[in-house]
């Protein structure tokens, strides 16, 4: 399909174009995405929402009419995004905000994964998200704007175990969206990493936790992890949407953005504690220039 707008090549901004934003948004069955979708709407933005179920999406349909656009979208089918996107420009003319949201967690140590179930993590955690941005990118450069944003996590920075995968996907996903920045902001288009913290929020549900199949020698091991994480301060869900609103909202957006109090504290102590041992062995790093 040949997409054309009436902004087409012009460079114009979402903030010279009058109405309200339009948002095609992944993941939006529960958690965070459901969340932000209700918010867009009700605040009277225009949202493709997608999830593997319409049945699961069906309300948003019922509430806000003709601004919410429900589409079914598994984004491991190249083939339902592509056309879930071109269904959301046909409707609404433009996309201002892509948001990928959709994703689970691998549990399990390193060693009791199976190589299937990592990968098969990654389809949904990275290759579902960059089909999205693929099939986004084409539209957003033709308008010459576009902000595209990804929930991340704050696991993006450190590392857990026990769901060292889920971790890792994170941070391959924060690295292909900080490279994305700079390649396409010469078209006008803006890049914001989302990284939420611990939130009430349905990720820990059967239905966005995957486990491996666990070895008796890391049981007591995972049995305190468990107990760890269950002490977690979790924030609400609902209050996040307003500071999500003025990313979207702002000029300049942040490449990357901590959603929730307690992120800076535990990225800066394992950033420090990486340059700290990073200078302990620099002499015997620069022995080894040559």
């Amino acid at each position: 399909m040949t997409h054309t707008n009436e902004n087409q090549g012009t460079g114009l901004g979402p903030e010279s174009i009058k109405g309200n934003k339009v948002w095609f948004i992944t993941g939006t069955s529960r958690g965070f995405g459901r969340v932000w979708t209700e918010a867009a709407l009700k605040r009277g933005d225009k949202v493709a929402a997608t999830a593997r179920n319409l049945d699961s999406i069906a309300d948003f349909k019922e509430k806000y009419g003709d601004n919410v656009l429900t589409l079914e979208l598994d984004v491991n089918k190249p083939e339902q995004i592509k056309a879930a996107v071109n269904k959301a420009f046909d409707q609404f003319g433009r996309l201002d905000i892509v948001l990928n949201n959709a994703g689970y967690s691998l549990v399990g140590t390193i060693e009791e994964a199976r190589t299937e179930d990592v990968r098969a993590l990654y389809e949904t955690n990275v290759f579902g998200p960059l089909g999205v941005i693929k099939a986004t990118l084409p539209i957003l450069r033709k308008q010459g704007f576009g902000h595209i944003l990804g929930t991340s996590s704050n696991l993006g920075h450190i590392t857990y175990p026990v769901i060292g995968y889920y971790c890792s996907s994170k941070w391959a996903f924060e690295s292909i969206h900080e490279s994305l920045a700079i390649e396409i902001e010469q078209f006008g288009i803006k890049v914001t990493i989302i990284e939420p913290g611990a939130y009430a929020t349905e990720f820990g549900s059967q239905e966005s936790l995957k486990f491996a199949e666990g070895k008796e020698i890391y049981g007591d091991f995972k049995a305190k992890f468990f107990e760890g994480l269950s002490n977690l301060e979790r924030g609400n869900p609902e209050a996040t949407p307003q500071a999500l609103f003025k990313i979207v909202d702002a000029a300049n957006p942040p490449l990357r953005f901590h959603l929730g109090s307690n992120n800076l504290s535990e990225v800066k102590k394992a950033y420090d504690n990486r340059l700290k041992v990073w200078e302990e062995w620099d002499a015997i790093s620069r022995s080894a220039q040559g």
